[in-house]
């Protein structure tokens, strides 16, 4: 069974694991229920969480069986709710690049919300577009989400000055990206094009390139300002062990003048 779950996770495009998630959700939380791990999004306890991840990055008990977030929405999700106005009353304007399916519904429930949202192929998206080239106006959103995306564009660089120009003056954004903290500055190489070689250099089949500690850095080259959230500095261990959420991951939050 975890061979068959590894293979589907693995090789299916996204947007047909996302239809297809639908239907796991039904029956996995009677699969996994107990009360050592708890989703901070769906407030549901479990007795542990999936595991999730190619070879090379491949972690355990990381997956919520519910709403399938991981340990980077867990940890957005926690800023949000503790360290923003994104649940407050204030009328926000948000674009967020290919969306969480966790997040997805929800935040186009929430009544302070104008939410609008872009990918490329993703079937809940709103509209679809080249991250590189944003059909968009200058100026005009108070949020912005970009998420686990900036690994696979051709010009990270490019697509980050987009999401700066879009965003307004006074806005801010969560833009996470898997990063190697054990390294500086962020490896890209352009000769490495098979699955099986991106996989192996870059963590995954279609990245292509593994950013580093010198991230923030490219986001602040596009033009924002860059702050750090840690979950170590702002959680205890036993909940940073009880949601699963990783020791060593920085959130960067970016805000544009």
């Amino acid at each position: 069974m975890k061979k068959v779950y590894k293979l589907l996770l693995n090789t299916l495009p996204r947007p047909v694991l996302i239809r297809l998630s639908y239907i796991f959700r039904l029956f996995a939380p009677y699969l996994y229920k107990g009360n050592k791990v708890e989703c901070p999004v769906c407030e549901k306890s479990f007795s542990k969480f999936l595991s999730y991840g190619s070879d090379v990055a491949h972690r355990d008990n990381v997956l919520c069986p519910y709403d399938l977030t991981l340990e980077r929405h867990r940890l957005m999700w926690l800023y949000m709710k503790n360290e923003s106005n994104f649940f407050s009353s204030q009328p926000l304007k948000v674009l967020h690049i290919a969306p969480e399916q966790c997040f997805h519904k929800r935040f186009k429930q929430q009544a302070n919300l104008d939410y609008l949202t872009g990918d490329l192929v993703s079937p809940i998206a709103d509209m679809h577009f080249d991250l590189h080239q944003i059909p968009l106006e200058d100026n005009r959103f108070d949020v912005v989400f970009c998420n686990h995306v900036l690994e696979h564009v051709n010009d990270a660089k490019q697509c980050m000055r987009e999401l700066h120009r879009v965003m307004k003056p006074g806005g801010w954004g969560i833009m996470q990206v898997p990063q190697d903290v054990t390294r500086y500055e962020t490896y890209e190489d352009a000769s490495i094009t098979t699955p099986e070689e991106r996989e192996k250099h870059f963590w995954q089949y279609d990245h292509v390139r593994l950013f580093g500690l010198d991230y923030p850095d490219w986001l602040r080259e596009a033009g924002f300002e860059v702050t750090e959230y840690k979950p170590i500095e702002h959680f205890s261990e036993e909940t940073v062990e009880r949601y699963r959420l990783m020791k060593k991951e920085i959130l960067y939050i970016v805000h544009k003048k």
